[in-house]
Formats: C-alpha cells, sequence, structure tokens
C-alpha cells in the first residue's frame, strides 16, 4: 500500500465518521421533534434557537464529559470490548454503501455480501455487552436481540437476493447503475408485485435488525429498564446510541441502493450527467441518496411513536411464519420468472 492509497483510506474513514456524527445529531433531533408533535408537545425549542436544533450537540458535550462506570462484577475485558465491536461493525458496513457514482469507499463484486457479512458482528457485541455487564436485564435484552437478529437476517437476505438475482451482480454500484432513467426503473418498480412485496419485507425485518419499534424487544425500557446497555456510561453509552442511528441510515440506505434508485433522480431532467461536470454529478447524487435515506429514517421514527411494541412470541411468529414463507415463494417465483424470460 502507498502512502497514497493510506491518504484515500484515511479520507474514506473519517468522510464515514463525519457523515455518521452528522446523522447521529440530525436523527436524534427529528426523534425528539417527531415524538413531541405525535405527543402534542413542542419537545426542544431554547438550545441554538430554532427549534432547539442544538439541543443534541449539548446533550452529547455533557454525555461524553459523565463518569466513566465500569460495575465491580462485570466481566471488565468484554464490557470495554463490546461498544467498539458494535460500532466498528456499524462503520465498516458504510464502506460499500454507494453515496454517489463515485462516491463509495470500495466497490466490492461482492458489496451486498461483504454488506450482510459484517454488519452481523454487530449481534455479537450486543450479546457480549449484555453478558459481561453481570446484570440479568442487560443479558435478557442481550439474549433478546441475539435471537432477534439472526432470525430477521433470514428474510432480509431473502429479500436482498431479488433485485440481485433481477440485476445479476453483487456490486452495490451495478445495483444502483441498473435503476437510472426514472423512477420506474428503480428496483422496487421491477418484476411487480414480486420486488414490491421484497422491499415491504426487507424494510419491516430491518426494523427488527436495528431493534427498532415495534420490534424493540431488547432494549424494551418497561420490562429491562434500557437492555443490554442498562450498565453503560459515558462515552461508552454514546457509542451504542451513535451506532443505533447510524444503523438506522444503514438499513435505509442499503434500501435505497436496492430498491429506490440510489443516487439516481426520480426524473431524468433532474440528474446532472458525468460528462458535463463530475463534482456536480457526485454532489446532486449525493443529495438525491442522502434525501431518500433521511425520508425513510423519518418513517421509522414515524413508527416509532405510534405502534406498540410486540410481545417475544409475536416478533417470533412475524420472522418465521409471516416474512419466512412470503420471502421463499418470492425468491422462488422471481428465479422462474426469470428462467423461464432468459430461456
Amino acid at each position: 500500500m502507498t502512502w497514497l492509497d493510506l491518504l484515500i483510506a484515511v479520507a474514506c474513514v473519517a468522510g464515514v465518521l463525519g457523515f455518521i456524527s452528522v446523522v447521529a445529531l440530525v436523527a436524534i433531533w427529528t426523534e425528539r421533534k417527531i415524538s413531541a408533535h405525535i405527543h402534542d408537545r413542542l419537545g426542544p425549542m431554547e438550545t441554538g434557537g430554532f427549534h432547539g436544533w442544538a439541543q443534541t450537540i449539548a446533550d452529547m458535550v455533557k454525555l461524553l464529559q459523565k463518569e466513566d462506570i465500569i460495575p465491580d462484577a462485570a466481566d471488565k475485558p468484554l464490557f470495554k470490548l463490546a461498544p467498539y465491536i458494535v460500532l466498528s461493525a456499524t462503520i465498516a458496513s458504510f464502506v460499500v454503501l454507494p453515496f454517489g457514482a463515485h462516491l463509495i469507499g470500495t466497490d466490492l463484486n461482492i458489496g451486498i455480501y461483504y454488506l450482510v457479512a459484517i454488519s452481523s458482528l454487530e449481534v455479537a457485541g450486543i450479546l457480549m455487552a449484555g453478558w459481561a455487564s453481570n446484570n440479568k436485564w442487560a443479558l435478557f435484552g442481550g439474549m433478546r436481540s441475539a435471537s432477534q437478529m439472526i432470525s430477521f437476517e433470514i428474510p432480509i437476505g431473502l429479500s436482498l437476493l431479488i433485485p440481485i438475482m433481477i440485476v445479476g451482480s453483487l456490486s452495490m454500484q451495478d445495483l444502483v447503475g441498473a435503476q437510472a432513467g426514472g423512477f420506474w426503473n428503480w428496483g422496487v418498480f421491477s418484476h411487480l408485485p414480486f420486488a414490491m412485496i421484497a422491499f415491504i419485507v426487507y424494510f419491516w425485518a430491518s426494523l427488527a435488525e436495528v431493534n427498532r419499534t415495534p420490534f424493540d424487544l431488547p432494549e424494551g425500557e418497561s420490562e429491562l429498564v434500557a437492555g443490554f446497555h442498562v450498565e453503560y456510561s459515558g462515552m461508552r453509552f454514546a457509542m451504542f446510541f451513535l451506532a443505533e442511528f447510524a444503523n438506522m441510515f444503514l438499513v435505509a440506505g442499503v434500501a435505497v441502493a436496492l430498491f429506490l434508485g440510489g443516487w439516481h433522480a426520480p426524473f431524468s431532467f433532474l440528474e446532472i450527467s458525468a460528462e458535463s461536470n463530475v463534482i456536480l454529478h457526485n454532489l446532486v447524487g449525493f443529495f438525491w441518496f442522502a434525501s431518500k435515506g433521511m425520508v425513510l429514517l423519518f418513517i421509522q421514527q414515524w413508527l416509532r411513536w405510534t405502534l406498540p411494541r410486540l410481545r417475544v412470541d409475536q416478533l417470533m411468529h412475524v420472522c418465521w411464519k409471516i416474512f419466512l414463507p412470503f420471502s421463499f415463494v418470492n425468491v422462488l417465483i422471481v428465479s422462474l420468472w426469470i428462467v423461464l424470460t432468459q430461456s
């Protein structure tokens, strides 16, 4: 590796960290404002001026100054390591997320496979945090998270197979490039209604993957105090918090890349060709990708303050008896369709 390659890698990591931090700050603020308006409240209004936009920044600064408390009976090495594993898996997943035609960390030819594999490491970190805390509520939360995330990875993987089979590539750039030309060419409208079903299953299953309502049992405040991170404070708690909101955008970004046209605009005349201006082409692409991702993130937050939390048996029923059969049948029909139409 040359010095130039190293500088590019460092720049990519810094860019991802900066983007994740900004997304987390904005998402926490919108979470507060959305919940407030749904509850007929105002939410933050003072700090920073306009609708308390700097309240999250103030809270983050205060949180980073908190004492880092480690319980005496905790498994200290694992307790300290768990938040780093969770956050590292999240950051590593952003490497293959295509924000624009040239705005991608690395365009792996197995990009979506890498993303699904590396994001699964988060399960190990959460389970490690729950077990190492030596707290029964944290352990319950970690066990719930492991069973939930591992279960819902199956319908998620089967749903992602639909656009992969249609395009014939695992590269994120190829998957986005095949959706150019207007919203009618987006993956969600391809091979109707099967791609639409895959998108719906993926979106709902992704809520369980990132522990969001109605699938937020690992953090069930009314049952488990705070779930797997109940014993964490200060910087380590902030890392869990940052990873959660970053994962919300991550699953939304995957949905955008595979089903909603990626960086492509809804209409061709809204795009700028790379031949005329490469920089502007990438900036416009980034705008469309980030905008679509934030819309899905808004829907995730909207659902949190609208739907009640499921019971554990209801959650597993949804996964194994609804999402999984639909996903298997969907994959089978689309594969037969492709074989018959290409033969």
